[in-house]
């Protein structure tokens, strides 16, 4: 399933709509301003949080975790040196990783793991500059088919790497 994700280049806090194939609002990402560190919220369009997503304050590498209801869920963190192409590592907190691999910048990346693809990330059906799809593979069963998962990370991804990561 499709996700399209708009963020507007001028916003405090970085909120943006994710919509879905059909245009419907599936998550509202609530960037929180004027915080120590660098923090979302993803939402579902009636407002209840999903998952709270924070950088780590103490780190030597980009760290940024995915909470539900307090308990980290997974831990998205660079790699210390990017020689080939750009690659970050998702730690699931059940056991298991995600490997993230691609340009980040040009916002062209996959996400999988041993059990093959969980999403696809791309920006070249888009003209405008910060809009991208994150296409989840949903026939999975485990987290790799949790669509609000993996928009997370695709969140933590452009928090790390892109515009939202430079301040």
């Amino acid at each position: 399933m499709k996700f399209l994700v708009r963020a507007r280049i001028f916003d405090i806090g970085d909120d943006f709509w994710v919509e879905d194939e059909q245009g419907q609002r599936a998550f509202w990402v609530d960037g929180k301003a004027l915080r120590l560190r660098q923090t979302f919220e993803l939402k579902t369009p009636d407002g209840q949080i999903l998952f709270v997503i924070r950088k780590k304050l103490l780190s030597l590498r980009g760290t940024m975790e995915i909470e539900r209801d307090g308990q980290t869920v997974a831990t998205v963190r660079q790699r210390m040196f990017n020689l080939i192409k750009d690659r970050l590592d998702v730690d699931l907190a059940g056991g298991g990783a995600w490997d993230i691999t691609g340009s980040f910048l040009d916002k062209e990346y996959s996400i999988s793991d041993a059990e093959g693809p969980v999403a696809q990330i791309s920006r070249k059906w888009f003209q405008l500059r910060d809009t991208y799809a994150v296409d989840v593979n949903t026939f999975r069963t485990d987290l790799g088919g949790d669509p609000a998962l993996v928009v997370s990370v695709a969140v933590c991804v452009d928090a790390l790497t892109g515009r939202s990561g430079e301040r």
